[in-house]
């Protein structure tokens, strides 16, 4: 497994630069750091009193890495889970928030274990997790990349305006749909056919 270090230097890369998207329910967001999740840290980093778009144009790569480490892998706890989940949870945990971990909990019921749904990783949680890596090896990371990809497609569903970020103009994968797919192994990755018969109905 790659280290902590290496995923969260791929989430970078993969979040890009600033971004200032009025359809984005995040606001303004620079190496996939929110203006939300800066202004929580306080990071007011241009020393004006504020936390504004200005700081988030000057938050760095590096301190981008050091925020994704601390505060959406080591603080959620997703070191506890297991190591074949951390990386594409950790992912999604930059990407959406605590709705990684309630795509996993709900999961996870699914599987039969019997946990609440609340975003939020605890013994409950890992031992479930465990329990159901140890019943589906080969298929748990899987599940949850597939799982996370049919959020990202009912989001679009219910969100038009989020529509763009999960098909193309030319109506090929979104970011959000090829994002989740980069955690699916190949087999279980839908073909351009598919991903278009799944989004007809956007119009």
């Amino acid at each position: 497994m790659p280290t902590v270090q290496q995923i969260a230097t791929e989430i970078v890369a993969r979040e890009g630069g600033f971004v200032n998207d009025p359809d984005d329910p995040g606001g303004a967001t620079n190496f996939g750091v929110t203006i939300g999740t800066m202004r929580r840290l306080g990071l007011d980093l241009d020393r004006d009193g504020d936390v504004d778009v200005s700081d988030v144009r000057a938050l760095t790569r590096e301190r981008a890495t050091e925020i994704f480490i601390e505060h959406y892998y080591r603080r959620p706890r997703i070191d506890q889970l297991p190591e074949p989940l951390q990386a594409s949870v950790f992912d999604m945990q930059v990407n959406s928030g605590t709705n990684a971990v309630k795509i996993l909990q709900r999961l996870l019921r699914d599987m039969g274990q019997e946990i609440a749904v609340d975003g939020a990783i605890g013994p409950q949680t890992t031992t479930a997790a465990q329990v159901a890596y140890d019943q589906a090896p080969d298929y748990l990371a899987d599940a949850y990349g597939i799982a996370r990809r049919n959020f990202y497609y009912r989001l679009a569903d219910r969100r038009p305006a989020s529509r763009k970020y999960a098909r193309r103009r030319d109506g090929g994968k979104g970011g959000w749909i090829r994002r989740a797919e980069e955690f699916i192994s190949p087999k279980y990755q839908l073909t351009d056919a598919e991903h278009r018969e799944r989004t007809a109905a956007w119009g």
